[in-house]
């Protein structure tokens, strides 16, 4: 079976709902001389959850409700590098019952075209039982804010 493939595009900052800004560290830079590939999956998780825990939506340490990744993908457009600052463009493209497909550009500070984007999909279960679980009233409440 064969799939027609579309190269993917760097999005314009519009498409996303809310911003986070990101320092880079020193750290961050590899051998080449920009940033690894593994600090951008990162910097998605720090953008989404540091939202859900500003927002009141997630509790970290004593909620009930906690979020697995379960599906992760980024595309990378321009390189990125310390000592740069990073904008996180986040916004929701889709929800279910118990999960959340988050997608997420990362820009370099004012910058209109995305460096990187990408997604992660949280499922969303019971912290003691690791089941899924229906979303919590200020967590949906928060993903519906973030919908494009």
């Amino acid at each position: 079976m064969t799939r027609a493939a579309t190269k993917p595009v760097p999005e314009h900052r519009s498409h996303y709902r809310v911003f986070r800004t990101i320092a880079t560290r020193w750290a961050d830079n590899d051998m080449y001389g920009h940033v690894n590939n593994v600090v951008y999956y990162g910097w998605f998780d720090t953008a989404v959850n540091g939202l859900l825990i500003e927002r009141g939506a997630l509790d970290i340490h004593r909620g009930d409700t906690i979020g697995f990744v379960v599906e992760t993908q980024c595309n990378y457009f321009a390189p990125l590098a310390f000592p740069q600052t990073v904008e996180a463009g986040i916004r929701v493209a889709e929800a279910g019952r118990s999960s959340v497909r988050y997608e997420i550009g990362l820009f370099a500070q004012g910058a209109e075209t995305a460096a990187a984007q990408g997604h992660f999909v949280h499922v969303y279960v019971d912290r003691v039982s690791q089941r899924p679980v229906p979303l919590p009233a200020p967590l949906a409440e928060v993903v519906q804010s973030l919908k494009r």
